[in-house]
């Protein structure tokens, strides 16, 4: 999917109130006290470790941070550190970094494109279209189409997907994002029901690139997943094994879903050929 720079941090702690203010919050109603809280803790964000110091930023990241005050640009910078380092093995704590850097730079394109991503990975669907819609409108990408028409896939709209990846730009993007744009467009057809023509949109995509790069395994192991579903069980063989011998980074479980295939074939095939039980 789109990809940004995943080296995209807390205060020590928010100011402490005096007693007078104290005061005041706890004569407030409980509803209130509740959001006031929960605002807060979204705009801490989560503990982070001290050896961040935002400087790991990419330089085209950091240059969009320029225009904010030192201070505040750092604090930015060290929650979009944080939630890159987090975003594979905990996208919800990556997340919650993203929303305190949008807490502090809202306006800024990368910030919500990271909170996008972020909120993608944590199955957090609405937030993540919300978000990179608004990341687009700022800076007018188009890297996030295929990311967003996932989305839309997810919440239950395959419809609004297949405008998505009818979307002109779609054309110029990069190989890797237009193979993602197609499998999104492929799997929208599968939830309509249209098996057919989810083959055929993956038959229009390069799946005989001699490349072994991830996208290339990725629209193998589709085409061979909808061929599977649509009861050609031979063909999907064949491309599952395609997969395979390109998938030197193991992205899928082609070889294990091959390993169960041709068994069930084998198993099909001694008993198709077992004589009668004589009467």
């Amino acid at each position: 999917m789109a990809n940004a720079d995943r080296s995209w941090a807390p205060r020590s702690g928010a100011p402490r109130r005096s007693g007078r203010d104290a005061d005041k919050q706890r004569s407030r109603p409980r509803r209130e006290q509740t959001s006031r809280s929960s605002d807060q803790a979204k705009y801490d964000g989560p503990s982070i470790d001290e050896a961040i110091t935002g400087r790991e930023l990419d330089r085209s990241v950091s240059q969009q941070l320029r225009g904010l005050p030192e201070k505040l640009a750092a604090r930015v910078a060290r929650h979009l550190v944080a939630a890159g380092q987090l975003l594979d093995d905990d996208p919800a704590t990556a997340y919650q970094h993203t929303l305190a850097a949008r807490a502090r730079a809202a306006r800024i394109a990368v910030v919500r494109e990271a909170c996008g991503e972020a909120a993608y990975a944590a199955g957090e669907y609405a937030e993540a279209l919300s978000e990179l819609r608004a990341a687009r409108r700022m800076n007018g990408a188009k890297d996030y189409l295929a990311v967003m028409a996932d989305c839309e896939r997810a919440l239950g709209r395959p419809e609004r997907a297949l405008a998505l990846a009818k979307n002109p730009s779609v054309a110029n993007l990069p190989e890797d994002l237009k193979a993602e744009m197609t499998i999104v467009e492929a799997g929208a057809r599968r939830d309509l029901g249209e098996l057919e023509a989810a083959i055929r949109t993956l038959e229009n995509a390069p799946l005989r690139s001699r490349s072994r790069a991830e996208w290339v395994v990725r629209l193998r192991y589709a085409y061979a997943d909808t061929l599977l579903a649509a009861g050609r069980t031979e063909d999907a063989i064949v491309w599952f094994h395609r997969t395979a011998g390109a998938d030197v980074e193991a992205v899928t479980d082609a070889a294990e879903r091959l390993t169960e295939l041709e068994g069930l074939v084998v198993t099909d095939t001694v008993e198709d050929d077992e004589p009668g039980t004589p009467g």
